[in-house]
């Protein structure tokens, strides 16, 4: 059990973050407000909540834990992950943004409704497609909570819910986007300072990063090698595959693409790309080396780890723990998880929150709803999604970066195709896009359960899917009735990034 510093830490960590919604809950007067932050982030806050939008769960426990697993055939996903900032910036947030400042979008699925001309049936199958995969990926990062705080503090897996729940949905609810990127801001510094200061602690108490690689050969030589030789899995082709989902199906997922709807100014976007991708990157590959290092500290016997489905999981809680023994350390460190782990989580449900209010229940269900109920209806969702999938998260995964990879692979089948081919491509129709994401959606769910119950497939499932979506787009967008000049002129519809506006 924890002792008193260790409470009094996290404790004030958790009320800080509480404190950050009570102040940005002033701010807070109509829904755009409280769900594109009146448009005002600047560069920094920006480019930190993309990092904490997109550095979930995974980034922590989901990439030490794989890097320990499989060791250096994984180390493509810490290009390919910082990379979907760069391309969600670059190929969404350009032009988006453009959109934006004369059409008001408040969610990406205003922007499909227009571009597709399909106010009713696109907007609401990409907002239902965009609550059920974001709860997906939301499941993941309480599991990542949940983790964290059972090894801290000793307690059971559903106490240690109760208390993540309880304390991301007070400061989410009552601050929205405001709360959540001036959260992000402070759990990205935390983030960052932290995973410099941990990780390299961690690899040298395992006796040096040479030591560890040797080890590692030594154990099994494909654990340093490029990619995996044999099985389906980090062989050259699945790396193609997953590269793409990773890189693809982030930058287009409805949690980080909203993100470039609130910022002030399209020329924020210029260095933007990266700074995200340096700063995550470097995160990224101290967390991968710190799962490796944890290959020699278990093989060695510096320490056990628990006897659970997940045990990889916790490789780097229990690296720090054993390198700094340390109660009142381990406090710090677990700061720096649950910052990484809360400024995904918070942007999920208000996403979700923000989909099923304005898309849904604003747009479709309900079009005279006053703005003040259209904001409380979007905090009970935050509310209620945070519940459902605390829920579900009390049957954690066997390996939280195989959920993580889940919902990511079904952002990427739902949204690329619709999203790329509206933006560059001028012959996408209303109904292309329409079967398009019912195509990637359905065909996700047929490759994934055939990939976890039939057979292993050479690529990952969603690459299968995409591909359908893609062919889906082209033949029905060529047999059916082009979209009109006018509203593709309004979207910028063409094959450049940068408007000549600008």
């Amino acid at each position: 059990m924890a002792d008193i510093i260790t409470v009094l830490v996290v404790g004030a960590y958790c009320l800080a973050m509480i404190g950050i919604g009570a102040w940005a809950s002033k701010k807070i007067k109509n829904t755009e407000d409280y769900l594109v932050a009146g448009r005002s982030l600047g560069f920094w806050v920006f480019v930190l909540l993309m990092i904490g939008t997109v550095c979930s769960g995974m980034s922590l426990l989901g990439v030490s834990g794989l890097g320990y697993k499989f060791g250096w055939p994984t180390i493509w996903e810490q290009i390919f992950v910082p990379l979907s900032i760069a391309f969600c910036i670059i190929f969404f947030g350009v032009k988006l943004h453009t959109i934006t400042r004369k059409s008001g979008y408040i969610t990406v699925q205003d922007y499909l409704a227009h571009r597709y001309e399909s106010p009713v049936a696109l907007r609401t199958l990409s907002a239902v497609a965009g609550i059920l995969v974001s709860l997906i990926y939301l499941v993941g990062q309480y599991t990542a909570i949940s983790i964290v705080l059972m090894w801290l503090f000793g307690i059971p897996l559903w106490l240690s819910l109760v208390i993540a729940t309880l304390v991301v949905t007070i400061y989410t609810t009552i601050g929205g986007l405001y709360a959540v990127a001036w959260a992000a801001l402070v759990q990205s510094i935390i983030l960052i300072l932290g995973v410099l200061i941990m990780a390299p602690i961690i690899i040298f108490y395992a006796g040096g990063f040479t030591h560890v690689n040797e080890f590692m050969a030594s154990v099994n030589p494909d654990l340093v090698m490029p990619y995996m030789s044999t099985g389906v899995m980090f062989t050259p082709d699945y790396l193609v595959s997953f590269g793409i989902m990773l890189m693809i199906g982030l930058a287009c997922a409805p949690h980080v693409i909203n993100n470039v709807l609130a910022v002030k100014d399209v020329r924020l976007f210029k260095w933007a790309p990266l700074m995200g991708f340096l700063i995550y990157g470097i995160v990224m590959f101290l967390l991968k080396f710190a799962g490796f290092a944890g290959i020699a500290l278990v093989k060695e016997g510096a320490f056990v780890l628990p006897n659970v489905p997940n045990a990889q999981d916790f490789v780097i809680l229990y690296g720090i723990q054993n390198a700094l023994p340390y109660v009142a350390l381990w406090s710090v460190f677990a700061v720096i998880v649950l910052a990484a782990v809360m400024s995904t989580t918070d942007r999920l449900m208000l996403t979700v929150g923000g989909m099923f209010s304005w898309d849904i229940y604003k747009k479709i269900l309900k079009p005279d709803a006053p703005d003040r109920q259209v904001l409380f209806v979007s905090k009970i969702v935050v509310v209620l999604s945070a519940v459902l999938t605390m829920l579900v998260a009390l049957n954690p995964p066997d390996m939280l970066a195989f959920l993580i990879w889940m919902g990511i692979g079904l952002m990427l089948a739902t949204f690329a195709v619709p999203l790329l081919a509206g933006l560059y491509w001028r012959r996408a129709t209303r109904m292309g896009a329409i079967v398009s994401m019912a195509a990637g959606v359905l065909s996700s769910g047929i490759f994934g359960a055939y990939y976890q119950y039939v057979a292993k497939l050479p690529l990952h499932y969603s690459f299968y899917a995409v591909l359908v979506s893609l062919i889906a787009m082209v033949a029905v967008s060529l047999c059916t009735e082009k979209t009109s000049e006018k509203v593709l002129d309004e979207t910028k519809t063409g094959w450049f990034i940068r408007c000549s506006s600008e």
